[in-house]
C-alpha cells in the first residue's frame, strides 16, 4: 500500500512526465473550462487560453513545453486554417474576391503604417526591427473562428472576406519575413527571388491541379471506406503544410490551401465534414489554444517598466490597427456596426504567424527580449479581446439572420421541415439519403423518414422484418451526419396511396423517390404508379436519377419552363437548389425564358440567397435538342415540372423522363414537382387514381396534332 502511494506521488511531481496523465489533464481542461466559464458569460476559448497560462511553465509549471505539446499545438493550428478553407463558400468567395483583396490591403497596410512610426520613433528601434515588428501587427490568426463556425454563420459575407484577407496578409507578412531575413544575412539577390517564385508556383500547381484529381479518384474508388476518407484528408493537410514550408512560407498557408483544394469535394453537410469538424473542435483546436496560453509569461510585466511599456504599446497599436482596418472596410462596403465588430473580432487575434515572425526575428538577433515578452502579452490580450468581440457580434448576426429568413421565406421557411424517402429498393437508398442530407434544413429538428410499402399478403410480416434489418445501416449513415433517421413500414395494396397517406400523416414537406426502373410487361404498371404518386402526393416531390457521386459535378443546370416560378412551392425549391449549389461548390445555370429568369433573380434577392445565378435563354420548349445539346456529362440537371391542373402545366413535358433517360444516361438528373398549387386537394381524388376519359382524349388529340405537325415541318 505504501509503495502504491509513493509511486502515485512520484507520478504527480511537477512538471508532469507521464504521457497518459498529461493527456488526461488536457482532456479535463478541454471538458471543464468552457462549461465553468459559460456560467459567467465568458467565451470558452478564453478559458482554454487562461488554463494554458495557469498550467504552463510560467504558471504553476504543471506541464512543460515539450515536443509532444508542440506537435499537438501545430496540429491544432493547421486544423483551424484547414477548416477555414474547407468551410469557405467558394461561390461567395469568388463573387467577393475584390472585397477580400481590399480588406486584405486595409488590414495589412494600416497596422503596418501605424506600427512602424511607433516602433521607430517612440520605442526607438532600428529600421529592420521596427519594420519586422510593424509587420507583426498586420498578421492575425483565426483563433475566434470556431465561435463563428459553431453559431452557423461561417458563410456570412463578412466572415468570407475576413478569411480571404487573413491568407493575403499572413502570406504577405511571411514573405516580408523571408525578405528581411535575407536582407540581414546579405542574401537578398536575384537568385533568392527566383527560388521563392519557382517554389510557390510548384506548390500551387501541386495543390490546385494534382491534389483535387487524386482526391476525386480516391473518393470514387473507396466510396464505402468512410474512415479511409478522413485519414486521406488529414494526410493531404499535413503534406500541404510540409510543401508550403519547403516553398518558403509558413505551414499554415499550406493547410488553408489544402482546405481550398478539397472544398468542392467535401459537401458541408456530409458525414466526412462532420467528422473533420468534430475531431478538430473536440481535441486538436482546444490543444492549440491551451498551448498559446502556455507561452504567456505574466512575470515579464514585473521585470521592469520597459517591458510593461513595450507590452502596453504593442497591444494598443495591434488592437487599434485592426479596428481601424475593420472601420475602413465597413465604410467601403456599407456594412453594419455588428458586421464591423465581427470583422474586427476575427482579425484582431495574434498568435501563430505573429509568434513565427517574432521568434525568427529574436533568434536572428534583430529583435530584443522586450519585444519578445511584449508580444507574448499581446497574444494573450488580443486573443481575449477577439473572443469577446467575435462572440458578441456573431450571436447578433445569427439571431438577425434567423429572423430575416423567417420573415422572408414565410410559409416556405421550414423550421420543422420533414423529408420522406419512400423506398422501392434499398440499393438506391444510400444515394437518396445523401441527397436528402445535402438539402435538409440544418435548423429542423425533424428526422429524415425512410418508408417502405409492403403488399398485403401472407408474406407481409416477414417483409417488414426484412426491411427493418436492411435499413439499419442507413440509420448509422444519418447519425454520422448528426441527422436522426426514422423508419416506417406500411402495409398497403397500392404503393402510391401508401406514400400519399404517410406524407400527410407525418406532415412531410418534401418527398424524395428514386428513378423508376422499367422492364418489359411491367412498364405500364410502374408508369401508372409513378403518375399516381405525382398526381396524389401534394408535397414537393423530387424524382432522382443518381448515377454517380456528387463530387464529379461541375455545374447545376436548373431548367425552368414558363410560369413555373408562379407555383406555390417554387420558393422552397429555389432555396434547396441554392443550398445544393453551396454544398457542392458549383455554379447554377438557369435555362429559362428571359422573363422567368428576371423573376427568379428577384425571388433570390428577396430571400437573400447567396448564389450566383447564370442564365441561358430558351425560346422553343418543344425543341428538346436545344436544351440537351449544351448539357455536359459533368452537369447535375434539375428540371422544374408541374402537375396536371397547375397554372404552369404543359403536356409537352409529360414524356420528359423517357427523353432524359435516353439523352443523359450518365448524368445525375432530378425532376422536381413543387408543392401542389391546384385547387383540388389530392386527398379528394384518392378513390380514383386515373384521369378522366375526357382529359385523356384531349391529351391524345394534342399529341397526335403535334406529331402530324412535326412530320410536315420535317417535310
Amino acid at each position: 500500500m505504501i509503495e502504491f502511494f509513493r509511486h502515485l506521488l512520484q507520478e504527480f511531481e511537477l512538471p508532469l512526465t507521464n504521457p497518459v496523465l498529461i493527456f488526461s489533464l488536457i482532456l479535463f481542461i478541454i471538458l471543464l473550462s468552457p462549461i465553468l466559464l459559460k456560467k459567467i458569460n465568458i467565451p470558452g476559448i478564453i478559458g482554454l487560453i487562461l488554463s494554458g497560462v495557469v498550467i504552463g511553465p510560467h504558471g504553476f509549471n504543471i506541464l512543460a513545453k515539450n515536443s509532444a505539446v508542440d506537435l499537438f499545438s501545430t496540429i491544432g493550428l493547421l486544423y483551424i486554417m484547414f477548416i477555414a478553407g474547407l468551410e469557405l463558400d467558394m461561390n461567395e468567395f469568388k463573387a467577393n474576391r475584390n472585397k477580400s483583396l481590399l480588406f486584405g490591403f486595409f488590414t495589412f497596410i494600416l497596422p503596418l503604417t501605424i506600427g512602424f512610426p511607433v516602433c521607430y520613433y517612440l520605442l526607438q528601434y532600428d529600421f529592420n526591427a521596427s519594420f519586422l515588428t510593424a509587420s507583426m501587427f498586420a498578421t492575425h490568426t483565426l483563433v475566434a473562428y470556431p465561435i463563428v463556425s459553431k453559431l452557423g454563420i461561417a458563410k456570412n459575407q463578412a466572415v468570407a472576406i475576413t478569411v480571404g484577407g487573413t491568407i493575403l496578409t499572413d502570406t504577405a507578412v511571411l514573405i516580408i519575413l523571408a525578405v528581411i531575413m535575407g536582407s540581414s544575412q546579405g542574401n537578398l539577390t536575384q537568385a533568392f527571388w527566383l527560388k521563392l517564385g519557382v517554389s510557390l508556383a510548384i506548390f500551387s500547381a501541386i495543390m490546385f491541379l494534382l491534389i483535387p484529381r487524386v482526391a476525386k479518384w480516391f473518393f470514387k474508388k473507396l466510396e464505402s471506406e468512410k474512415h479511409a476518407h478522413y485519414i486521406f484528408v488529414l494526410s493531404v493537410v499535413f503534406f500541404a503544410a510540409f510543401l508550403a514550408e519547403v516553398a518558403g512560407v509558413e505551414p499554415i498557408i499550406g493547410a488553408f490551401v489544402a482546405g481550398l483544394a478539397l472544398n468542392p469535394l467535401i459537401p458541408h453537410s456530409s458525414a466526412l465534414m462532420n467528422r473533420i469538424e468534430f475531431i478538430g473542435n473536440s481535441l486538436f483546436i482546444p490543444f492549440f489554444l491551451i498551448s498559446v496560453g502556455m507561452l504567456v509569461d505574466i512575470s515579464v510585466i514585473l521585470s521592469g517598466p520597459t517591458a510593461l511599456i513595450v507590452a502596453g504599446t504593442l497591444s494598443v497599436v495591434a488592437i487599434f490597427g485592426k479596428w481601424i482596418a475593420a472601420f475602413f472596410t465597413q465604410i467601403a462596403f456599407k456594412y453594419t456596426k455588428t458586421e464591423r465588430q465581427l470583422i474586427f473580432g476575427l482579425s484582431s487575434a495574434h498568435a501563430a504567424a505573429t509568434l513565427a515572425v517574432i521568434l525568427v526575428g529574436y533568434k536572428a538577433k534583430i529583435l530584443d527580449e522586450n519585444i519578445l515578452n511584449g508580444t507574448i502579452i499581446l497574444i494573450l490580450i488580443t486573443c481575449i479581446v477577439a473572443s469577446f468581440a467575435t462572440e458578441k457580434a456573431a450571436k447578433k448576426i445569427a439571431i438577425c439572420e434567423e429572423e430575416v429568413s423567417h420573415e422572408d421565406a414565410g410559409k416556405d421557411f421550414m423550421l420543422d421541415e420533414h423529408i420522406l424517402i419512400p423506398l422501392a429498393k434499398t440499393s438506391a437508398t444510400a444515394s437518396l439519403l445523401d441527397f436528402a442530407l445535402l438539402i435538409k434544413d440544418k435548423k429542423s429538428a425533424n428526422p429524415v423518414t425512410l418508408l417502405t410499402i409492403v403488399p398485403n399478403n401472407n408474406q407481409a410480416e416477414k417483409n417488414i422484418l426484412k426491411y427493418r434489418k436492411a435499413v439499419d445501416k442507413f440509420v448509422i449513415q444519418g447519425s454520422a451526419s448528426e441527422v436522426k433517421i426514422n423508419t416506417i413500414a406500411r402495409i398497403d395494396h397500392n404503393p402510391a396511396s401508401g406514400i400519399a397517406r404517410t406524407s400527410k400523416e407525418i406532415m412531410s414537406d418534401i418527398v424524395i423517390i428514386g428513378w423508376p426502373r422499367k422492364t418489359g410487361f411491367l412498364d405500364k404498371i410502374f408508369g401508372e404508379n409513378v403518375d399516381s404518386i405525382i398526381n396524389n402526393v401534394d408535397k414537393s416531390l423530387f424524382i432522382c436519377k443518381l448515377e454517380k457521386n456528387f463530387i464529379e459535378e461541375k455545374r447545376l443546370v436548373f431548367v425552368c419552363p414558363p410560369f413555373s416560378e408562379r407555383g406555390k412551392g417554387f420558393h422552397l425549391l429555389l432555396q434547396k437548389i441554392c443550398r445544393l449549389s453551396q454544398e457542392l461548390s458549383i455554379p447554377i445555370i438557369i435555362y429559362a425564358e428571359y422573363g422567368t429568369h428576371q423573376i427568379i433573380q428577384q425571388i433570390a434577392l428577396n430571400l437573400k440567397l447567396n448564389a450566383k445565378l447564370g442564365f441561358k435563354s430558351i425560346m422553343d420548349w418543344e425543341d428538346f435538342e436545344s436544351i440537351s445539346d449544351e448539357i455536359k456529362p459533368t452537369d447535375l440537371v434539375v428540371f422544374n415540372l408541374s402537375r396536371k391542373g397547375s397554372v404552369s402545366y404543359q403536356s409537352i413535358f409529360d414524356k420528359l423522363p423517357q427523353k432524359f433517360e435516353k439523352s443523359f444516361p450518365d448524368n445525375n438528373v432530378i425532376l422536381v414537382y413543387p408543392q401542389d398549387d391546384r385547387q383540388e386537394s389530392a386527398m379528394d381524388a384518392y378513390e380514383d387514381f386515373t384521369s378522366t376519359p375526357l382529359a385523356k382524349g384531349i391529351e391524345a388529340i394534342e399529341q397526335i396534332g403535334r406529331g402530324i405537325g412535326s412530320i410536315f415541318n420535317k417535310g
